[in-house]
């Protein structure tokens, strides 16, 4: 894996796979009004339209039914209203909660926040892919994006166990800058104020709501696994707000890995997850022939590519297995030299069936429209099919289900926020893993569950498996990591949520 690849993910996607694969420039009904606020629901406070057109904070009662149990809670689409210094507004930040109805004398409930990556995706792939009490399928094998975008009951919910917040970063879902472009991209569009103005947010929706004494717990996916350590460590330190747990969904945590030309790191990184989706398409992906996998990496693998093709003997054999590991051709593995570049492995590994791999699940494929091209010309089939499916079922909920009407334009993904992110300063290239490291250590209470798919090649499974290796001992016991089959998106696999929903409730309870 080149050191480009493993660089903040949008959404899901690698940051420069999604300038290079960016299209071509030419080219339920409402169950009835909320709960009195007698003590079974505290709506939050619902300020009046924004001058500049938001509407005002809407609340609805839903109810769902999940594993047997019925649950009766409140859905808000909100707003979180930024200012400056001055007072002056600069931004306002739309949210989705989920709040279960209790009574007046009920105990207090965890309340966890999530948002997605890009930058430049908003939280509805967390939302209606992952844990929200609402569902819809996407990126799998098979689904196509004019699929009926139709929301169903979610049995993978985590809403049994603690409320749910989801946050839209500005630029994306209906959320919204105030200010020119200039400063829209001081503000809001770089590593440091990003995480500023969204822990900030967090801090805000804790005291319009009353939760600052409940339980807290932050969620982030892809970048928003970046954001994850930094937005908890700035809100313990410096807004004062403690998180309680951390999960970070197949996260881009740290960049330095080296250069593949000299570190046997990147190439370490890649070559288990392709392995992964090898033995899937086989029929015999499972936890014990993975650990075989990762032994292998870590040890022969790794030792062959530092000698260097000095060593023939080692060299050969190496190359023998990774052919034997991945199912590739043992000429292109060879002409390789053993490191599999994720996007010449992504044409290669369905060539002969004229289709190209996602980089988030190379198993779910598409017919490649460029064949005969040097480089991959098309978007990635993950990506390419999920943006319809997601914005009509989110757009559909918020307006019609919910009620809060607008016809502004939203945005599951913006390629205009990943286009003005701030790369040049160093917060990307230092990674996340420094401000884990000390959120850790400043509270030995704090627990962090990590969640990667198997077959992911774009934020792979090894590279949070080789920073944990790295962890101080002390530290080593608040962090564990968890792989399942699938790619990115693995919680779109509705064999993953039992699994997914077990570890977070088991955290969740611990405390």
């Amino acid at each position: 894996m080149t050191l480009r690849r493993f660089v903040p993910a949008l959404l899901l996607l690698s940051l420069p796979l999604l300038a290079q694969h960016q299209p071509k420039a030419q080219g339920d009904k409402p169950a009835g009004p909320p709960a009195a606020a007698d003590g079974a629901t505290k709506p939050p406070a619902k300020p009046d339209a924004t001058p500049e057109g938001l509407p005002a904070d809407k609340s609805i009662a839903q109810t769902i039914t999940v594993n047997g149990k019925t649950l009766h809670y409140t859905a808000t689409v909100g707003t979180i209203h930024l200012k400056d210094d001055k007072g002056k507004p600069t931004g306002d930040v739309m949210y989705t909660s989920y709040i279960l109805d209790r009574g007046k004398d009920a105990p207090s409930r965890p309340v966890l926040f999530a948002v997605n990556g890009g930058p430049g995706a908003s939280s509805v792939y967390l939302n209606l892919g992952a844990i929200g009490p609402k569902h819809i399928a996407f990126a799998n094998a098979g689904e196509s994006a004019s699929d009926p975008a139709t929301l169903t009951d979610n049995p993978g919910t985590w809403l049994d166990f603690t409320d749910e917040v989801f946050l839209d970063p500005i630029g994306t879902g209906f959320s919204k800058s105030l200010v020119d472009e200039a400063e829209t991209k001081k503000l809001f569009y770089g590593p440091t104020p990003d995480i500023e103005y969204l822990s900030l947010v967090v801090y805000k929706w804790l005291v319009q709501n009353d939760r600052l004494l409940d339980k807290k717990y932050l969620m982030g996916e892809s970048y928003g696994g970046y954001r994850g350590p930094r937005m908890t460590h700035y809100l313990q330190s410096q807004l004062g707000v403690a998180m309680n747990g951390l999960v970070l969904v197949s996260p881009y945590l740290n960049p330095s890995f080296g250069d593949g030309n000299l570190s046997p790191i990147p190439w370490m990184i890649t070559l288990p997850a392709i392995t992964a989706a090898h033995l899937e398409n086989e029929h015999k992906l499972s936890d014990a022939a993975m650990q075989q996998v990762i032994g292998y990496t870590e040890g022969e693998y790794a030792s062959a590519l530092i000698k260097g093709p000095a060593d023939k003997a080692a060299t050969d054999a190496m190359i023998a297995k990774v052919t034997e590991m991945t199912g590739l051709d043992a000429q292109f593995v060879r002409y390789s030299g053993g490191r599999l570049d994720t996007e010449a492995y992504l044409r290669e590994v369905h060539r002969e069936k004229g289709e190209i791999g996602s980089v988030y699940d190379s198993n779910v494929t598409a017919p490649d429209p460029f064949p005969y091209a040097p480089e991959q010309e098309s978007s990635d089939p993950i990506l390419e099919s999920i943006i319809a499916p997601t914005t009509e079922a989110m757009v559909n909920f918020i307006t019609n289900t919910v009620g809060w009407k607008t016809d502004a334009r939203y945005y599951a993904l913006s390629y205009d926020v990943n286009r003005d992110w701030d790369r040049q300063g160093p917060a990307l290239r230092q990674g996340a893993v420094g401000d884990l490291r000390q959120a850790v250590a400043a509270d030995p209470k704090l627990q962090v569950l990590i969640v990667h798919g198997w077959n992911d090649l774009s934020c792979p499974f090894m590279g949070s498996l080789l920073t944990e290796n790295q962890m101080p001992t002390k530290l080593a016991g608040q962090i564990q990591v968890h792989e399942f089959p699938g790619g990115h998106m693995f919680y779109t696999r509705p064999e993953n949520q039992t699994g997914l929903h077990q570890l977070a409730e088991t955290m969740v309870s611990a405390h």
